[in-house]
């Protein structure tokens, strides 16, 4: 697959604890440089990035990466994000309720922040390795009935990351217009290629770029 084409659908990530201005604002020239569909970047980053970057489409997380907090909790770090210039939320849903079955209450939480978020791109992370079948299949039609726009694999921060075999479920039996976001453990231009092949339209990752200006090394170029 064409390195270009695999660029336009990565959300080029940043998200470790530990990350400081110089690495986010790293990030960022990569994304601008390489023409990726978004940095996905921590809230607290949002608004000095927006200013220092005003025409960069910038995706944050809420509830990250556990998902537990309180609906009212994810519905302010929402409005805070899109407050401070952000273009789309990830959020985390919580998965005590799908271990539950309480797929009614995952349901309203998503709605809340669907509501917040309106014109505003909204991916739903259902961090899949904590998930049985019939669980992942539940939250794709949960998430289609939220009218979410994504449907994303992972945190990354969890036990494991997207995998062939979930993409593969989400194709069927998500709606028509949702999307799927894969993330977690793409290391490779091979595994971008596959995710891409198997109906992933956004990847979240934070080593393609790194991998491309590798080959491009290598090559000389």
């Amino acid at each position: 697959m064409d390195i270009n084409e695999i660029v336009s659908r990565v959300d080029h990530t940043i998200l470790k604890p530990e990350a400081v201005w110089t690495d986010v604002e790293r990030v960022c020239n990569e994304a601008v440089k390489y023409n990726t569909a978004s940095v996905c970047i921590p809230p607290s980053f949002v608004k000095r990035v927006r200013s220092a970057f005003p025409n960069l489409n910038i995706c944050t997380v809420i509830g990250f990466p556990n998902g537990y907090n309180s609906p009212l909790v994810k519905e302010y770090e929402a409005r805070m994000a899109l407050s401070d210039g952000a273009d789309e939320i990830d959020m985390v849903i919580n998965i005590g309720l799908v271990k539950e079955g309480r797929y009614d209450e995952v349901l309203a939480e998503i709605l809340l922040i669907r509501d917040v978020c309106r014109d505003k791109i909204l991916k739903v992370i259902i961090e899949t390795c904590l998930l049985n079948e019939e669980e992942k299949t539940e939250m794709c039609k949960v998430v289609t009935r939220a009218g979410a726009d994504y449907i994303k694999t992972s945190t990354g921060f969890s036990s494991g990351g997207a995998t062939r075999r979930d993409i593969l479920l989400f194709k069927e039996h998500i709606g028509e217009a949702v999307k799927i976001k894969a993330a977690g453990g793409i290391k490779s231009l091979e595994d971008a290629s596959d995710f891409i092949a198997f109906g992933a339209d956004r990847l979240g990752t934070s080593s393609i770029i790194r991998l491309i200006d590798g080959q491009k090394n290598e090559n000389g170029y």
